[in-house]
């Protein structure tokens, strides 16, 4: 199952991936360390990705996850091929209201159809709500964090 990087606000689901409140081992601190560098690194390139595609910032209107890897990445590439061709005219100005314009949001649909059954939905659910699942996971994490990063022998 995929997870997500979180802070405190969201529920202790198996989906997301919370930092701990108040680490007390050295262990817990590297993983709060390396789990909110990374969180914040993920929100800043998602930002910069949002303001220049409209992609970023709607619903998504494509199911299927292989082709939205391949939507993201091709953002993405096109975005670093863009900086890479106007690098010498930034001035460090960058304004992304001028990506995102009204007419755009106006003329924005989305489908409510059902997608799957309702056994599928309520099991899909039931995983990603699992507190057990979560805590799992987090401790995981932690220990391979601390493996790979833990600079005590």
């Amino acid at each position: 199952m995929a997870y997500y990087l979180t802070d405190g606000i969201y529920p202790s689901w198996a989906a997301f991936v919370k930092s701990i409140s108040f680490p007390q081992l050295r262990k817990h601190n590297l993983f709060v360390e390396r789990q909110e560098a990374a969180r914040k690194d993920v929100e800043l390139a998602f930002g910069v990705l949002q303001a220049r595609f409209a992609f970023f910032h709607r619903p998504c209107l494509v199911w299927d996850k292989d082709m939205m890897g391949k939507i993201m990445i091709a953002c993405i590439i096109i975005h670093n091929m863009i900086v890479e061709d106007e690098r010498h005219t930034y001035l460090y100005y960058y304004d992304p209201s001028k990506f995102i314009t009204t007419e755009d949001e106006e003329s924005f649909e989305y489908s409510t159809q059902r997608i799957g059954d309702l056994s599928c939905y309520m099991t899909n659910r039931a995983q990603v709500r699992n507190r057990e699942a979560h805590n799992a996971l987090k401790n995981y994490l932690s220990e391979h964090i601390w493996k790979k990063f833990s600079t005590e022998e």
